[in-house]
């Protein structure tokens, strides 16, 4: 049997990150060696919580390190009012019995980095604040990643938080201008690319009624934000955080993909936090990022119903 690949994952959990955290718990060829947290869809109180709550449903034993609790300079808005005010659709679960390390997330990312140098493959589905900060700790950390997935960004400036820029970024866009400034490669699964890949509302209601502990708290916790989506979205739901898992999981199920060079603007008018793709390669820069396109659908299916144990 082959040695598995070590698995970093940096998150604010968040509905979709949680769906996303199992479909990586349930792939046998990945060690989970630590979640690293972040403020973003809610407060790091919460954060934090729901991270350890997920792990102890799915009954894994994965040390959760707390992060960063806001930006790196400027305040910016939750999302509380899709995920629910404590990230989990406010739902009163009762909280896990395991604690959180005392290593910040930052530190631990660098530490990890080199524990599983050139093997680890470090993904991040929230806010890069805590990768910016690592990255300000030991600039040498990309040297170290084997492959690196962000789910951030709308690369025809459609954005999900602004008309330009979509939530992870806009969050906190100093630090993705830090981040996509010192990896010379990065996976990109962005928000555009989310939304070509739906889940009928019908389908999702048919896997979450599986007989699964992980079904069944699934069903609870994204209920509120699965009505959000029906109400202003239409017959399908979109999970960002489980796209860009699925890109990491298992990558041969890209269908299409690009790669170019990719900015990230800091200004403070409207396009604030966009993810500045130059498609024509008018800069000269290099190609530092490869997008996905489009991904193998039944692919992303399975991955999440496998993640449910629903099949």
């Amino acid at each position: 049997m082959s040695e598995k690949i070590p698995l970093l994952i940096d998150t604010d959990p968040g509905v979709d990150d949680a769906l996303a955290l199992l479909m990586a718990f349930n792939d046998p060829r990945h060690q989970i060696v630590g979640l690293t947290i972040a403020a973003g869809n809610v407060g790091l109180r919460h954060t934090v919580a729901n991270a350890l709550k997920l792990c102890e449903v799915a009954g894994v034993d994965v040390p959760v390190f707390a992060g960063c609790a806001g930006p790196l300079l400027h305040p910016a808005p939750d999302a509380g009012y899709v995920h629910g005010q404590d990230g989990f659709g406010d739902v009163g679960y009762e909280p896990a019995r395991q604690q959180v390390q005392a290593e910040h997330a930052a530190q631990a990312i660098v530490r990890l980095s080199h524990q599983h140098a050139g093997k680890l493959l470090l993904v991040a589905l929230g806010p890069l604040t805590n990768i910016a900060l690592a990255l300000k700790l030991d600039p040498t950390l990309p040297e170290r990643v084997a492959r690196f997935v962000v789910m951030g960004g709308s690369v025809t400036g459609h954005g999900n938080i602004t008309p330009a820029a979509e939530f992870n970024i806009y969050f906190d866009p100093e630090a993705a201008h830090i981040v996509f400034a010192a990896f010379a490669q990065i996976d990109l699964a962005d928000w555009e690319g989310t939304i070509a890949h739906g889940l009928h509302h019908d389908r999702v209601v048919e896997w979450l009624g599986a007989d699964s502990e992980r079904a069944r708290f699934y069903e609870r916790i994204s209920k509120k934000t699965r009505e959000w989506s029906a109400d202003r979205r239409g017959d399908y739901w979109h999970s960002a955080d489980a796209y860009a898992m699925a890109f990491a999981l298992a990558p041969d199920g890209a269908v299409e993909t690009a790669e170019r060079p990719l900015a990230i603007e800091l200004g403070h008018g409207p396009a604030r936090g966009m993810t500045v793709v130059d498609w024509q390669r008018q800069s000269g820069r290099p190609d530092g990022v490869r997008i996905l396109l489009k991904y193998d659908q039944a692919r992303l299916d399975r991955l999440i119903r496998e993640a449910l144990a629903a099949v």
